[in-house]
Order: C-alpha cells, then sequence, then structure tokens
C-alpha cells in the first residue's frame, strides 16, 4: 500500500497512532510501540513483494558499512577507506538508477524499493559526518531505527542523524500538545494540497493541456503546461512531506520542513532555500562544500568565483543525474547551475561597478516575478513534455501521452 495515497491507509495509521499519541501525552515516548508500529507499516508498504526482501538487505549492508567505518574511523582515516565506503555506500542506488538506461525492456532492478535514494542519503550523510569527526558511535538500534522511520521513508523530508538521535533519547517534548496541534493542521493541509488541488490540477487541467501541447506543439500551450507542471508538483510532493512531518509530529518528532513559500523567492539562490530544503541543504552541505573546501585546499585555483561556478555545476549535475539518465532531467540541472553562475556574477557586477538597486515591494515583487518564469521554464525541462513532443513528432504511434 502506497504510504499516504489513500483515505484508507490515513484511517489504519490515525487507529495505530492513538496508543502512542496518550502514552506521549503522559510524557512516555513508547518506544517498544514505535518500533511495532514502524515494522508494522513498513509490512504494509513492502509486504507481499520483492521489494521488502531489497528494504531488509539494503538495510543490513548500509548498517554493517556504517558500523565497520565507524570503528575503523577511530583509529585510522584513510582517504581511501573513505571514498570506498561512499561509493559502496551509494552502490545500491546507482545500479537502480543505470538499470533503465542498460535495459528499457526491464527497467525495475530488484535491489529497488520506494525510498530508496532517501534512505541512501541519511546512510551517506553519516559516513561524511564520520569521516569528519562529529559522529563518534553509531548505536545499531538508534542507526536502523533512523534509516526506516517509517514516515518519511517514501518521499521525505531528508533527517540528519544526530537531530534525529537527540530527539531520540530526549523525554517526550514539553510542547507535545502544541506538536498535535501541529501535526492535525499539516495533515488537513496536506489533504487540501495532494487530495484536491494536485487532484483537481491534474484531472482537469494538466492532463488535457499537456496532451494538446505533445500532439500539436505551441508556444501558448507549452506555456500552460509549463505553469500547470510547476504548481501540479509542488502542491503534490508539498503534501507528501506535510502529511510526513504531521505524523512524524504525532509520534514526538521535530521534522525539518520541506518547503517555504517557494514561489516568493525574490532569486534562484532563495528559491533553492525554499523548495526541497532538506534534499537542497544536503546536496549544499555535503556536495557543494565539500567541493569548495577540496579545491581551495588544494590550491587548484586563486579564483573564488570560478571554484563556486565549478561547484554549483557538481552540484546541480549530479542533482539532474539523481532523478534519472534522461537528458531532460540531466538538462534541469545544469540549468540551474547555471541559474545560480548567473546570479552569482550579477551580484558580483553589481558590486564591482556599484550598482545599487533600491529594496522596496516593488523591486521585491519585480524579483518574484522574474524568478518564477525562471524556475517555472526548469519545472517545464524537467517535466519531460518536451522530449515527449518531440517523441511524437518523430514517430506518433509509438510515443507515450503525458499521464500525471
Amino acid at each position: 500500500m502506497q504510504p499516504y495515497a489513500t483515505p484508507f491507509y490515513f484511517l489504519i495509521l490515525g487507529i495505530a497512532l492513538i496508543p502512542l499519541i496518550i502514552a506521549q501525552s503522559y510524557k512516555k515516548k513508547f518506544l517498544f510501540y514505535q518500533l511495532l508500529l514502524t515494522i508494522a507499516f513498513l509490512y504494509l508498504t513492502f509486504g507481499g513483494t520483492l521489494s521488502i526482501y531489497a528494504l531488509i538487505g539494503f538495510g543490513v549492508f548500509q548498517t554493517s558499512l556504517v558500523k565497520f567505518y565507524s570503528l575503523y574511523r577511530k583509529k585510522n582515516n584513510h582517504t581511501f577507506v573513505f571514498i570506498l565506503s561512499i561509493l559502496l555506500s551509494i552502490a545500491p542506488l546507482t545500479i537502480v538508477k543505470i538499470t533503465p538506461f542498460i535495459n528499457p525492456t526491464q527497467p525495475s532492478s530488484i535491489l529497488g524499493f520506494l525510498g530508496i535514494s532517501y534512505i541512501t542519503f541519511k546512510s551517506v550523510a553519516v559516513i561524511l559526518e564520520i569521516r569528519d569527526g562529529l559522529i563518534k558511535e553509531i548505536p545499531i538500534k538508534e542507526f536502523v531505527y533512523f534509516l526506516y522511520f517509517f514516515p518519511t521513508i517514501s518521499s521525505g523530508p531528508i533527517d540528519r542523524f544526530r537531530r534525529f538521535q537527540k530527539e531520540l533519547k530526549a523525554p517526550t517534548p514539553k510542547n507535545y500538545s502544541e506538536m498535535v496541534g501541529k501535526a492535525i493542521f499539516y495533515i488537513f493541509i496536506g489533504f487540501l494540497y495532494n487530495f484536491i488541488i494536485a487532484h483537481y490540477l491534474s484531472e482537469y487541467f494538466l492532463h488535457p493541456v499537456a496532451i494538446i501541447a505533445v500532439k500539436q506543439p505551441s508556444f501558448l500551450y507549452m506555456m500552460l503546461s509549463m505553469y500547470g507542471y510547476g504548481l501540479y508538483l509542488f502542491f503534490d510532493f508539498a503534501g507528501y512531506s506535510l502529511f510526513a512531518i504531521g505524523i512524524s509530529y504525532l509520534m514526538g518528532y521535530d521534522l525539518p520542513k520541506n518547503f517555504h513559500l517557494p514561489f516568493l523567492s525574490k532569486n534562484i539562490k532563495e528559491f533553492w532555500n525554499r523548495w526541497h530544503m532538506t534534499l537542497s541543504f544536503w546536496f549544499r552541505d555535503y556536495v557543494y562544500m565539500r567541493m569548495v573546501k577540496f579545491v581551495i585546499k588544494k590550491k587548484w585555483t586563486k579564483n573564488r568565483a570560478l571554484v563556486s561556478n565549478l561547484s554549483y555545476i557538481a552540484l546541480f549535475g549530479l542533482m539532474g543525474i539523481w532523478h534519472g539518465l534522461t537528458w531532460y532531467y540531466i538538462a534541469y540541472g545544469f540549468y540551474h547551475a547555471f541559474l545560480m553562475i548567473g546570479y552569482d556574477t550579477w551580484l558580483l557586477f553589481k558590486k564591482k561597478h556599484k550598482i545599487k538597486i533600491p529594496d522596496n515591494k516593488i523591486t521585491q515583487a519585480i524579483g518574484v516575478l522574474i524568478t518564477i518564469q525562471f524556475v517555472f521554464l526548469g519545472f517545464l525541462i524537467f517535466s519531460g513534455i518536451l522530449d515527449m513532443a518531440i517523441r511524437f513528432a518523430q514517430n506518433p504511434v509509438t510515443s507515450n501521452l503525458p499521464n500525471f
């Protein structure tokens, strides 16, 4: 059963959470019941399919790898072992991602399961923080619960082990009653976003408009598809994130938010601080910042702007490849890399030529308007509608049509 996909799932989940909510209200964490709840809902999601074996095997593999590296790091710190650990950690995800490219007739890898990307990000982050000396010990029970925390397994948010471990060990939050109120609010907003706005937007606007855009490409229908898809993507994904955060609140965990009014961003850098925040912060902290630090440390160049630009290309290039090995996902990644480079170049140009633009409501509104056009153009690339239109023009008989 797909998490958060049907009202029936929420009915079962709501009933199952009642004992935990009561226990938390009496300042009892009820960790044993949390464990049973996690096992039950993981089985509800993956049971009866090969995915359950992939999920278990993946967890055993990642836990063993992280535990081994943590023990090794206490005595040694060789770069080769660190890199090997990272490569091994991402190997299953890499296989899952390249399988459709290598064998299009059987695009699903036996190693794949719903949420493998987000669990991989968690595991890689732990290895990186062990390397940095930020994590000294890896209690296996806590790490496994962190990996398999069921509210976030399908679509995030991507949590950090040190933050999660701190809450896991802490007593029931003093503001738990407030968290319950917020949880109910988030879940209902999630219903509004996902089950109503995203559904009707897709069913009655995006789907018919995108089909016309593919069959009879025109500027008008491509623009309508662009805005329709961008709004649909936000409401659908933000809805899932609100469900995950709301359920986590009911369990006593204050998970980080994933979206914060992204379409009010005044520039592209602000957008990535508001859109899919836990993913963008993950790539920022573990790809961009590390590459900048590495290049500066090696003294390959003294040009910090060049270092930053190359790091943007690496960051967003990897993000695009992570979405899938198709030209439009990769193009989407590099598109945003060049948007970031362009924005930084503009800031340097303003500083060099002492250009001062007033900071008021009018200039802010103009900034929002310009930023959103670039963002939605990126969504059009990401949607695959352009690719479908090209394929349909080449061969209308065998080409797929949009089905959002």
